[in-house]
């Protein structure tokens, strides 16, 4: 046997369908049973009138039912109404039927619907089959099917949709259940207007037998109506006429009733106002439909014909109809076509947000057309206010607010709070348009106010938003993921789980209707926040003791700000921030000392500031750098007015220390706008007529150069390129990443100029380029040869771009960057020049710079000649180096090197000719000391202070005095004259000078020699030691050193040393000859000089003087004399001089003394024969 099929409901559950077997019949006992178990609980059927439903043709029934598709049958219990019915005593009976219908003597309903087209006789019927209890009575039935529809059909559906996946909310768009739950609204709304609406009363005019009867007989014979088809009898019978009249005046009545009909705006529904003037306008349209009708105008006419004006005149005038249709027309311009069902069946709160708009859209563009009141427009806005009020409440109830998460949460209160925000802009708007109309009315004035019905429920949901919001970032604070101690926390101080006690305070708010705005409500919501904040403030105490901590051990200002950034979230509580207020006074001030340093570094203006450098290093244009710069700024002001947030937290602005920093911030932010900037730029931009065309190169007349007279030099070549026109092109860059939208033709232009930039900066940069290194040039006058061959190729080239164009460039290189081909070659020639151009430039610029610094390293070398020591070991390495650099010179091609090599030669011995002849100053000074020291004997050859103070002056003079002392140092130690020692000496008793004097002479002649050959024997400096030609000749020895040198050297220079050779030589020929005179002690007898001297005392006691004064030569204890330059050395002779010296001073001596006794005895004798003479005269 086949598995019986199976198939998936609407629902999407799959069930497998029982196939009833063919030809069997569902058993009708069966469901007779089922219904003696169903009817009496459901619709109160007394056990002994369900038999009365099991008729003959019930089991017929049945089974129709069961096996018919789409079949239904229904149970009715309706009132009896026989005649035998007692007044006091209400009877029902009960019937089957497959066919619905309703009469006012339904009580209920019960419908038995199949779950399947076809009931299976082997399923329970309960599993089958639903029923549905209708309810019906004297009232409509809107009530209970508002109910069937509200509380049951909808629920249900949105409960089985809610309880899918979230995954499958597209496919549910696409299943159209957004579509269904409308429907499902709007029909809910329709049955609620059903029962909301004002019953009109229906006016049926009352035609008397006999019009009726005409009229229906004229229209049956096919003429129109009139009072000929009466009887001539019956229109003169007063009674007919009479009758007529009062029929009228019922009329009057009837129409009346419902002309003069109103309702109370403030009471009610907005759907009630609404409909009550659309309902209105079709009555009235329906009495105007019976007045124009044949019946009616035949009565008009049967009054007329009898005279009756007074009912027919005034008919229209006392109904009030025209004037009631007038009014009603006129308001219904506002009413028709409202779009409240927009409001009362939005689904979400975003559908909500678009009734609202278009509600009042629609009432602000109607009520400028529509002559409704204004004193009724606002009760009817406050009634759309409280049907707005309903519906949020419905949709917020079914979110359960306090158990979604706080995403949900917070999004569905922010689209909450953007909703309430449309309504106030709305209100505002209708109030506007309300006191506007209201003056062109000129009705009387009222005041211009909506009372929101909503307002409680605004308050509550802001408040719940911030309530929530706060306990929010108290349980992330104290959660697990980001604790107060940073990590996650554990038993906190005290023993109390943080995060444990706040989901706890929560508890208590979830179990009540936090949107009850009731008295009651209120009350509930006040207890329920006191007992959480009593929960709460447990855990506030612990936050705050370790936030202090925290603060209390911060090294500075930053690890405060840091804390104050974590847990700025809870500053809100006023708890938490008065326990933190002393820091954050302290860090408030910080911050208005940042700002205040901010303030001082704009006023220093960009131009002053180190950003202007840093952006002229990074090639930022000044327009683009200012921006940037004041962005900075910005973005650095906005960095502290967060550190601001940080500290103070939420709603900072609110304090007063707040406000008065947002004001300064705000004005400060004003001056850092940068949109002034960029419009001066573009103003600047159009103004100027820039292009990129004419010729590569110009001459132009440098500033100042126009006063300077004519001559050579003052005009300069330079690109013909604005420079103006490259800053465009990277403003225009940079201006587009930063934002800014630069007009198409700026923008254009700044593509031509990006395409030439290349080509024009390369050529700027090799024309400035080629003016430094001309002015290098002029600066250094001596190369000037040397790059003479570069110069022309640079000038050549010049030349040949004298005639190219900037047009070509503009249309050949496009924005890609790349070159645009050619077939022949040509295209490329113009950009070829460049790249030429700059490489021969650059070889300029190489070869200048090198030979530059080559000749500055000569320069060092030459001025060190004249200043370092002089050994042809320090001349050789100045020169050497001197040399090297001219062979490299040589090797890198120069030109004209051997005609600077001379000029340079030429430097070279006037600075050699300078030390020749100090050297020779220096030779004469070491020489000449001897002047200065006299006759000195000594047993050494140093200098005096004299000497070496002279020769410093020389030194001085020849370098400064910063080299003075060490060239003196150097001359004591190695530039010194070696003295000469001559020996006086005896031998065979002949006194001599041992070497001669012409020995000195000779010796000092030879020193004078090697210190003029340290300079003239040095190597020239040559420019063709490559040249392989030059070598093979011959060259003079003479032109390879510096002897030559010597005949330049005034003649008094070269004269001077000479003669002091020889006067030294004289010098020290007097001196010798006084030893030689002691030569005589040995040649002389000593009889010849007594017999010389006779018996003259005077000339024996001059000769004793004389002996006595000549002794001082050799009877001393020194052993030498020094001349300087040269040494006598006497020791040798100064003993044997001695001894013989004294002598003869004995001899003399002793016959000095025999003389003079001799004479003093005579003088005795003399002396004595005078006075004996004496003493025998007399006087």
């Amino acid at each position: 046997m086949d598995p019986p099929p199976t198939v998936v409901n609407g629902n999407g559950v799959e069930h497998t369908q029982q196939q009833q077997p063919p030809g069997v019949p569902f058993d009708a006992d069966v469901f007779r049973v089922y219904l003696r178990a169903l009817l009496p609980p459901v619709i109160g059927v007394p056990p002994d009138d369900v038999e009365s439903l099991f008729d003959d043709t019930f089991d017929d029934r049945v089974a129709k039912f069961a096996s018919e598709p789409g079949a239904v049958l229904y149970a009715v219990k309706s009132k009896y109404s026989g005649d035998d019915a007692e007044e006091d005593e209400v009877s029902y009976e009960y019937s089957l039927t497959a066919q619905l219908t309703y009469h006012p003597s339904h009580v209920t309903t019960l419908a038995l619907i199949k779950r399947s087209p076809i009931i299976d006789p082997s399923a329970p019927l309960a599993t089958q089959l639903h029923f549905l209890n209708l309810f019906g009575g004297d009232e409509t039935p809107y009530e209970s099917l508002h109910a069937v529809v509200s509380y049951g059909v909808k629920p249900w559906f949105d409960a089985f949709v809610g309880s899918r996946s979230a995954g499958r909310d597209s496919g549910d768009s696409k299943m159209g259940i957004p579509m269904t739950k409308k429907k499902f609204a709007e029909l809910e709304l329709s049955l609620l207007h059903l029962q909301q609406n004002v019953e009109i009363p229906e006016t049926i005019l009352v035609i008397h037998p006999n019009i009726q009867r005409a009229v229906e007989q004229a229209q049956a014979a096919g003429t129109r109506p009139n009072i000929n088809d009466l009887p001539q009898k019956l229109l003169n019978d007063s009674t007919f006429l009479n009758s007529l009249h009062a029929n009228v005046n019922s009329w009057i009545k009837s129409i009346q009733a419902v002309t003069k009909l109103t309702r109370d705006v403030t009471s009610g529904t907005a759907s009630q106002e609404i409909n009550f003037w659309l309902s209105l306008e079709r009555e009235l349209e329906g009495i105007e439909a019976q007045l124009r009708s044949e019946e009616v105008n035949m009565v008009m006419d049967c009054l007329r014909n009898a005279k009756r004006f007074r009912a027919t005149v005034s008919f229209l005038a006392d109904t009030g109809l025209k004037d009631a249709t007038d009014l009603v027309h006129k308001y219904n311009q506002l009413m028709k076509d409202f779009p409240l069902n927009e409001l009362l069946s939005a689904t979400d709160l975003s559908k909500i947000q678009e009734s609202i708009t278009l509600i009042f859209g629609h009432i602000n563009r109607r009520l400028r057309l529509s002559p409704y009141p204004i004193r009724r427009a606002l009760p009817l806005v406050e009634a759309i206010s409280r049907d707005f009020n309903d519906q949020l409440l419905r949709i917020l109830t079914s979110h359960r607010l306090p158990y979604t998460p706080y995403e949900t949460f917070d999004r569905l209160l922010g689209q909450v709070t953007a909703i309430f925000r449309t309504w106030d802009d709305l209100i505002k708007e209708f109030t506007n348009v309300a006191r506007e109309v209201t003056r062109k009315r000129s009705e009387k004035f009222i005041p211009i106010k909506v009372v929101n019905a909503h307002a409680k429920l605004e308050e509550r949901t802001r408040y719940l938003r911030d309530w929530r919001k706060q306990h929010e970032q108290l349980a992330v604070m104290t959660g697990p993921t980001r604790g107060v101690g940073g990590g996650v926390l554990d038993m906190g101080i005290g023993g109390m789980d943080m995060e444990e006690e706040v989901k706890e305070a929560y508890e208590i708010v979830k179990r009540i209707d936090v949107l009850d705005v009731s008295v009651e409500g209120t009350e509930i919501w006040v207890a329920a926040e006191n007992a959480y904040n009593e929960r709460v403030a447990r855990v506030e105490n612990q936050i705050i003791a370790r936030l202090r901590d925290r603060l209390g051990t911060a090294r500075n200002a930053n690890e405060m700000f840091r804390v104050f950034s974590k847990f700025n979230s809870l500053f809100v509580r006023p708890k938490i921030r008065g326990a933190i207020q002393e820091y954050q006074t302290q860090l408030i001030d910080s911050v208005k000392e940042d700002i205040k340093h901010l303030h001082d570094k704009f006023k220093t203006r960009f131009r002053d500031s180190e950003a202007s450098h840093m952006s002229q290093m990074r090639d930022l244009p000044a327009i683009t750098s200012a921006i940037i710069w004041a962005r900075q700024i910005e973005r650095q002001l906005l960095t502290y007015m967060k550190r601001v947030e940080d500290v103070l937290g939420r709603g900072w602005e609110l304090y007063a220390e707040g406000q008065k920093l947002q004001s300064e911030s705000s004005a400060f932010r004003k001056k850092l706008d940068t949109r002034p900037v960029y419009d001066a730029w573009l103003h600047d931009i159009n103004r100027r007529n820039m292009g990129v065309d004419g010729r590569l190169f110009e001459i132009i007349r440098p500033r100042g150069a126009a006063g300077s007279g004519g001559g050579a030099g003052i005009f300069q070549l330079a690109v013909n390129f604005d420079p103006q026109i490259i800053t465009l092109f990277k403003e225009v860059r940079n201006l587009l990443w930063l934002g800014f939208q630069v007009p198409h033709a700026i923008t254009n232009m700044a593509k031509d100029a990006k395409r030439v930039y290349p080509h024009a900066v390369s050529l700027m940069e090799t024309v400035r380029t080629y003016g430094q290194t001309l002015d290098l040039v002029e600066e250094n006058k001596a190369i000037e040869w040397l790059v003479a061959e570069y110069r022309n190729d640079s000038q050549r080239m010049i030349a040949k771009g004298m005639n190219i164009k900037w047009d070509y460039f503009v249309n050949q290189y496009d924005s890609t960057a790349r070159y645009v081909s050619s077939a022949d070659g040509r295209d490329n020639r113009h950009i070829q020049f460049v790249r030429e151009f700059a490489s021969i430039i650059s070889v300029l610029q190489d070869k200048t710079n090198n030979v530059i610094d080559l000749y500055k390293d000569i320069l060092r070398a030459i001025e060190d000649l004249a200043t370092c020591s002089y050994t042809t070991e320090a001349f050789s390495e100045l020169l050497g180096k001197v040399q090297s650099a001219i062979d490299r010179l040589n090797l890198e091609g120069y030109a004209n090197l051997e005609q600077w090599v001379a000029e340079l030669d030429r430097r070279i011995e006037g600075i050699l000719l300078q030390r020749l002849a100090q050297i020779v100053q220096v030779w004469c000074g070491e020489f000449d000391r001897a002047a200065e020291d006299g006759d000195t004997t000594t047993t050494g050859g140093g200098r005096g202070a004299g000497e070496r103070a002279a020769l410093r002056d020389i030194t001085n003079k020849r370098r400064g005095d910063k080299r003075g002392v060490k060239e003196e140092k150097f001359l004591e130690a190695n530039m010194t004259l070696k003295p000469v020692v001559h020996e006086i000496r005896i031998q065979n008793q002949v006194i001599f000078l041992d070497p001669p004097i012409e020995y000195a002479r000779a010796n000092w002649i030879r020193q004078l020699h090697d210190w003029l050959g340290v300079v003239c024997r040095l190597r020239r400096i040559q420019s063709s030691r490559y040249e392989i030609g030059l070598q093979m000749q011959g060259i003079s020895v003479a032109e390879t050193n510096y002897t030559a040198l010597l005949t330049q050297l005034p003649d008094a220079v070269l004269q001077r040393p000479f003669a002091l050779i020889e006067l030294k030589v004289q010098q020290l020929t007097e001196y010798v000859a006084k030893w030689l005179q002691f030569q005589s002690l040995w040649d002389l007898e000593a009889e010849y000089v007594f017999n010389r001297l006779g018996d003259s005392l005077q000339n024996w006691q001059q000769l004793l003087t004389e002996i006595k004064k000549t002794r001082s030569t050799f009877d001393t204890s020194d052993t030498q004399k020094s001349f300087g330059v040269c040494i006598i050395d006497y020791e040798q002779v100064q003993a044997k001089v001695n001894a013989k010296y004294d002598a003869w001073q004995r001899d003399i001596l002793s016959r000095f003394g025999v003389k003079l006794g001799n004479a003093m005895k005579e003088m005795h004798a003399a002396i004595l024969k005078a006075r004996n003479e004496l003493e025998h005269q007399r006087i």
